[in-house]
């Protein structure tokens, strides 16, 4: 390997020959960084030392590609060897920058730049030899090319002290003055990189170091009002990003409110389609069009979670970022902050942009109905009164010539779901949701792929707001979905599938009636025939079937045999596929496995024990326990959540395997790395609790391993997410409850931290369940809870109504006990320690 690369560069890389172009000298330049970063720690120092020497001599290469090039192959080299190894390349840089040639101290400055960019941390450290740290002796020379009559240089050394904001080592927390000082001189610069650069200092120095801006804060707001009309829209474009990061910072809003009567009308301005902006291009895409694979974004399936802790998915994550948007998301968050402050300002520009007329203003008509819904939210309360205007002016422009038009009309009018929907209950309220849902489903069935997408993404918004209130219309609703099902490219095939999914979620077990199941199930029964078990957009689709099933509950047995065997199948094949490809015939994908187990959580979830039959003829308990131990954490959230799904439904199944379950779903609790596969302990912990109800004593080996798990988690909720403190109150609560006797010795250690848990968990099921455990453990061990009968009693007091009346007998009976024990006062002393509220709500319970 050594020989190869000892030939590219004496042969092609720096070293000028007769006959050899720069571009193959930069090419195989190239392809020694790559293969340097496979093969230079198992290199010999001799030959490291070799490609060392041999790049030095290139910083100041009078090829301007050359010299990036190796200021590439240098920068790899520092992060795999670090600069201890390399004393001399520290000094060969300072000597480039001092050299007063440009080509020196250009080479030496990218180099340093990269490292910079790269591995940061390398400067800021002691180097054994050296008086101080690399910084110290790098930041001078920087701040001294902020100045150079060089652009290349002015740019290079400015981003190379930006990639320090964050870290801030001394040598710029002491310089910060002349830092910022530079970044005054450089603010009107006329290399548009450079004020590009400046602009991304100051929106990292409000991000993490407000207090550097503090003293200069006029002016920094001057100057970014200034730039955020620069004719350079990627200068723009970071001035931009300041306001958004400014409310983010949480800084007070009366430094910025003076400013917004101007800032305003720069977003408004820039929220204006550019010329060249390439939706518009995108906008005149036909939908009849197949879609071209670059067409789709990568989609990425979210693992089933149990628990209160779900977030959004962020449908714009793989959208070109542009002035546009960043314009429209300032507004969305001045607007948050300030709220009806705003409109004033805002809502003339708006109304004198909508009332322009004629082909060539629509882009400002555009942007003016941006406007409305990114204001949707923040100034919703000066917006209420006029809400039902709003919403009328804006249905005739679903039907607007332009289609960007009926696209942002589409999102606009979703932002006002909320109020739409509020209206029904009479009856201009009720025609003006009828007219918004049928001009949604109209533009569903557009012709231009971009509104078909934008009116799919409102009406699942719309679903989701008026869920139940779709039932009178949902034959019409299904018969425009099923049409777009037929007519839609890939692409917005898979968004169609969205609201049909969250069409089941809305309307649940309304759905199961056979004439709608007559239009929804053919047209995807039939897709699902014709795709692959190894076609990606099969993932949609499997998406899609876990809320029917769901919604449907038994309603979805006439389909379930061939769908649960499928998942089966694709589980296998994928199992396979990740040993040995060429016998699984399919290259492997986790996702797969992720999808059929959730679909299969689903059909737990929908058919109840109607699974059990087709659990029952599979080797699903075995796939399971698989992917249980698999090493991809979203496999193993998926595999919890279904195993904590069958327990509930068809626990004798997993019997036979039922210790190695427990076992390793004990461990996931005591990951070293819990904090990164928070996600999986939350579903491993709720599935323990799941078998413990259903297993009763034959969970009793595991419990104390389990308990000991729990516990430390409970003493240190600030450390891990809210969910996974529920379910491991309500988990431990269960076991207590199917075995007490083991348990309740142990309580007084945990009881405070439990009780404080439950205290904050709303009432259900499970709730219910972990108090029955408490009462357990304290008829088990009375004196175990006296330490901590002031947290008990206001964990008693957090439900607002126990329906199961054993449970309240038993909780009653444990409080009378507790009475009756403490005698001369101590009683009495307890109940003082207690908030009114709380007294007031243990009185039903008879004390």
């Amino acid at each position: 390997m050594f020989n190869w690369l000892q030939y590219t560069f004496q042969n092609s890389l720096f070293v000028p020959k007769e006959g050899k172009s720069v571009e193959i000298r930069q090419a195989a330049g190239l392809l020694l960084k790559n293969n340097l970063r496979t093969v230079y720690k198992s290199m010999t120092p001799v030959n490291q030392q070799y490609i060392k020497s041999e790049l030095l001599p290139c910083l100041g290469a009078a090829d301007r590609h050359i010299r990036s090039t190796v200021g590439t192959i240098i920068s790899v080299v520092v992060q795999l060897g670090g600069v201890l190894g390399w004393p001399e390349l520290l000094q060969a840089l300072v000597n480039c920058l001092d050299s007063n040639d440009v080509n020196h101290m250009e080479g030496a400055m990218d180099a340093l730049s990269k490292i910079c960019e790269d591995i940061p941390q390398v400067l800021d450290s002691d180097v054994p030899g050296l008086a101080e740290r690399p910084i110290n002796i790098f930041l001078p020379r920087l701040y001294k090319f902020f100045q150079s009559p060089h652009a290349s240089l002015r740019k290079l050394s400015l981003g190379s002290v930006n990639q320090y904001i964050m870290l801030l080592p001394a040598a710029l927390y002491v310089s910060m003055d002349q830092y910022l000082q530079g970044l005054f001189v450089l603010a009107d610069d006329p290399a548009s990189e450079v004020r590009k650069l400046v602009c991304a200092a100051f929106v990292q120095l409000i991000e993490v170091h407000p207090s550097f801006l503090e003293p200069h804060l006029r002016n920094v707001i001057e100057y970014m009002l200034q730039v955020n009309k620069d004719t350079d829209d990627e200068v723009a474009l970071e001035a931009c990003e300041f306001w958004s990061a400014y409310c983010d910072a949480q800084l007070p809003p009366e430094n910025l409110r003076e400013f917004l009567p101007r800032l305003i009308p720069i977003l408004l301005s820039n929220m204006v389609y550019a010329d060249d902006d390439e939706s518009l291009v995108d906008a005149e895409e036909d939908g009849s069009l197949p879609d071209r694979d670059q067409d789709l974004k990568p989609r990425f399936h979210s693992s089933r979670f149990h628990g209160s802790d779900v977030e959004d998915d962020d449908d714009d994550i793989v959208n070109v970022w542009n002035l546009r948007k960043c314009s429209a998301a300032a507004l969305d968050i001045l607007s948050n902050v300030f709220g009806d402050e705003i409109l004033p300002t805002l809502m003339p520009i708006v109304q004198t942009q909508l009332s322009t007329t004629g082909d060539a203003a629509w882009k400002e008509r555009e942007a003016a109905v941006l406007a409305l819904g990114a204001i949707a939210e923040g100034c919703i309360n000066g917006l209420y009164p006029h809400l039902s205007e709003i919403v009328t002016f804006l249905i005739p422009l679903l039907d607007d010539k332009f289609p960007l038009i009926r696209s942002i009309s589409c999102w606009t009018i979703s932002r006002f779901s909320k109020f739409i929907v509020e209206g029904i209950g009479h009856q201009k309220g009720y025609e003006q949701f009828d007219k918004v849902l049928m001009g949604l489903l109209r533009r569903i069935l557009d012709t231009n792929k971009r509104v078909q997408e934008a009116a799919c993404s409102a009406f699942a918004t719309l679903e989701e707001e008026a869920a139940e209130e779709l039932a009178p219309r949902l034959e019409i609703i299904l018969q425009h979905l099923m049409c777009a099902f037929g007519k839609y490219q890939r692409r917005n095939l898979r968004i169609v599938y969205d609201a049909i999914g969250t069409l089941a979620d809305a309307v649940g077990g309304e759905l199961n009636q056979p004439n709608y199941l007559d239009i929804l199930m053919p047209p995807l029964i039939a897709k699902w025939q014709q795709l692959s078990n190894s076609d990606k957009d099969i993932f949609p689709l499997l998406e899609c079937f876990t809320s029917i099933a769901q919604a449907l509950g038994t309603g979805f047995s006439q389909f379930a045999e061939p769908v649960f065997q499928r998942c089966i199948n694709i589980i296998q094949t994928q199992q396979l596929a990740k040993v040995d490809t060429v016998s699984a015939g399919v290259q492997y994908d986790k996702e797969f496995i992720v999808c059929c187990l959730d679909l299969l959580s689903g059909l737990a979830e929908g058919l109840g024990s109607g699974i059990e039959s087709l659990v029952s003829h599979s080797n699903l308990r075995d796939l399971l326990l698989q992917c249980c131990m698999d090493d991809a954490s979203d496999v193993r959230q998926s595999a919890f959540a279904l195993l904590g799904d069958l327990a509930r439904v068809c626990p004798i199944h997993l019997h036979p395997r039922l210790s190695e379950f427990l076992d390793i779903a004990a461990k996931q609790l005591t990951s070293p790395k819990l904090k990164e596969t928070v996600s999986v302990a939350n579903n491993a912990c709720w599935s323990i609790g799941e078998l413990a109800v259903k297993v009763r004593q034959e969970i009793a080996p595991v419990v104390m391993t389990v308990i000991s798990c729990l516990v430390p988690i409970l003493q240190h909720v600030e450390e891990v997410n809210k969910s996974l403190i529920e379910n491991s109150a309500i988990t431990l609560g269960r076991l207590a409850w199917v075995c007490p006797e083991l348990v309740s010795p142990h309580m007084e250690h945990f009881m405070q931290a439990w009780c404080s848990a439950l205290s904050m968990i709303r009432d259900d099921i499970e709730k219910e369940d972990a108090f029955r455990g408490l009462c357990a453990m304290v008829k088990a061990n009375p004196s175990g809870a006296l330490s901590s009968l002031v947290f008990m009693c206001k964990a008693i007091a957090s439900w607002h109504e126990i329906r199961s009346e054993d449970l309240h007998n038993d909780i009653c009976e444990v409080l009378r006990g507790y009475k009756q024990m403490l005698r001369n006062g101590a009683w009495d002393q307890c109940m003082s320690a207690l908030e009114p509220p709380v007294k007031d709500k243990l009185s039903k319970y008879q004390v």
